[in-house]
């Protein structure tokens, strides 16, 4: 029988310190997440499923290989969580998937329908592959080796999502236990049974747009490559966390894993062949993607067309951005790449909603010169993103400036002491996850623009 599973998140211990997710004076994450989880068990077991609840002492990590230890490709892992946000007004149910996987984005919109059935007072944000996370990537879904989905089913600092997720449990169980059956059975009635058992399709490789001379296996809708490409795209294997699949003799990967070491991975589903291309065969100078003094690759056109993409209704009010962008990082010898993503990291992609005011043109978050908690203000989008580059090279270089200072902080700054995008991580924000979100928004980018 197929098995279900299902983690609430956060609970555990991460580097020895229990996690209890976002904090409220009177509950956190953890502690709603749980009570809903029993609930859709309970739920999911009075119908004869399957259904494995996983232990709430476990790390991120650990949850991750409590499932894979237990899991089978016909079965279904889920993880929920809760958001929380600085503007309460923010509120809604997300689904999270596998990015560029259409099935497993089926799969996500099956279960979020199946919720907002049973509740739908609950505003939907939509299903949304992983890459527009915060971070880039979830774990949950890279890493266990069953189809998975994370669903985020509301934010705790918004009262009317407060008071869904407090006093409408019962349906909110119903609901994911609806939408998880569904999935299992979709998942199960997929597999294809014209074909002998443990045999999966073959699939074509193309590397950097040359076609591979071996062949590729689809095994429940993901693409597994052989080991070797590993070695071929510059992926150390000592150090890379991939799904690894032993069939036929030959040890396979699973090919969406390598997009977290540089890997662009896309999918024809004409020619049925996955398409890899490395960073060293994009246009993108190996080594220099994560420094912040380097040349940017992109064009203004490339940023304007991203731009667009993240957030379209930004667009006429930021038109100039792009071009403000690469002449002030030109000026300075910074990495205007580095410097457009980290503004959309900033400003929630021109979106604002934060501690930072489209009046102030503070694009990156520099602080005030007496460190007031409401960030600096510029006469002008070109001098806050000037401010913007010249901090970015008091951390990133140790060479003079060109113009003259605007940046408040410049000078408390000890120069070079972060030249890479993770190392801005806890300093110039005190969000340990900050590099990699920058990160995430120029794999991004240089996918869009074909540079990746």
């Amino acid at each position: 029988m197929p098995q279900i599973f299902i983690s609430a998140g956060h609970g555990g211990y991460e580097d020895g310190v229990l996690d209890p997710g976002a904090v409220l004076p009177e509950t956190t994450e953890a502690a709603e997440m749980i009570q809903v989880r029993d609930l859709v068990v309970a739920e999911l077991r009075s119908r004869g499923l399957s259904v494995l609840s996983v232990p709430d002492d476990l790390s991120a990590a650990q949850t991750i290989a409590w499932i894979n230890a237990r899991c089978r490709p016909q079965d279904v892992a889920l993880e929920i969580h809760a958001g929380a946000h600085s503007d309460t007004s923010v509120r809604g149910t997300t689904a999270f998937y596998i990015a560029r996987n259409d099935t497993r984005r089926t799969h996500a919109e099956l279960v979020l329908l199946a919720l907002l059935r049973r509740v739908p007072e609950l505003r939907s944000r939509g299903v949304k592959p992983d890459t527009d996370s915060p971070t880039g990537s979830m774990a949950f879904l890279r890493n266990v080796t069953c189809p998975s989905l994370l669903m985020e089913l509301g934010y705790l600092t918004n009262p009317q999502d407060l008071n869904l997720i407090q006093n409408r449990r019962r349906d909110l169980a119903l609901g994911l236990a609806d939408g998880l059956a569904s999935w299992s059975r979709a998942v199960n009635s997929s597999q294809a049974p014209e074909l002998p058992p443990g045999t999966y399709p073959e699939i074509g490789i193309k590397v950097n747009g040359a076609a591979y001379q071996e062949t590729g296996i689809l095994v429940n809708s993901n693409s597994y490559v052989p080991i070797d490409l590993a070695d071929v795209l510059g992926v150390s294997l000592e150090t890379a966390n991939v799904t690894r699949i032993r069939y036929a003799n030959v040890v396979y990967i699973k090919a969406i894993d390598l997009r977290n070491y540089g890997i662009s991975v896309g999918w024809d589903a004409s020619t049925r062949t996955v398409l890899l291309r490395s960073r060293l065969g994009g246009q993108v100078c190996p080594g220099t993607l994560d420094r912040l003094i380097a040349n940017g690759a992109t064009s203004e056109v490339q940023l304007l067309m991203f731009l667009k993409s993240v957030n379209e209704s930004a667009v006429n009010q930021y038109r100039d951005l792009p071009k403000l962008y690469r002449e002030e990082a030109a000026i300075e010898g910074v990495n205007h790449d580095v410097a457009f993503c980290q503004m959309l990291v900033e400003t929630n992609a021109l979106s604002f909603g934060g501690s930072l005011k489209p009046s102030q043109n503070n694009f990156g978050g520099v602080g005030s010169p007496t460190g007031g908690m409401e960030g600096a203000s510029f006469p002008s989008a070109r001098v806050g993103v000037r401010a913007q580059i010249q901090h970015l090279k008091a951390y990133g270089g140790l060479e003079p400036l060109v113009q003259r200072q605007v940046d408040p902080r410049f000078q408390f700054v000890r120069r070079g002491i972060a030249p890479l995008v993770q190392q801005l991580s806890g300093r110039w924000s005190n969000d340990m996850e900050y590099g990699s979100k920058i990160l995430a928004f120029m794999r991004r980018l240089y996918e869009s623009a074909g540079l990746l």
